[in-house]
């Protein structure tokens, strides 16, 4: 899974609740935009592996 995007598990991934919906903080540009939709195999530059227990982890 390195590198591989996978977008339930980034840690840019959030519910917006005015939305109703899950989105992407990131605000990708056209290029990326049009990988990303296109389907090919598409490494997020951005992707960071996340988990509701990170903030945690930093503050041990």
């Amino acid at each position: 899974m390195a590198n591989q995007s996978k977008c339930e598990y980034c840690i840019n991934y959030v519910y917006d609740e005015e939305l109703d919906c899950y989105v992407c903080l990131i605000d990708l540009d056209q290029d990326e935009m049009a990988q990303f939709v296109s389907y090919s195999t598409y490494n997020c530059p951005h992707y960071r592996q996340g988990d509701e227990y990170t903030i945690v982890r930093k503050q041990i």
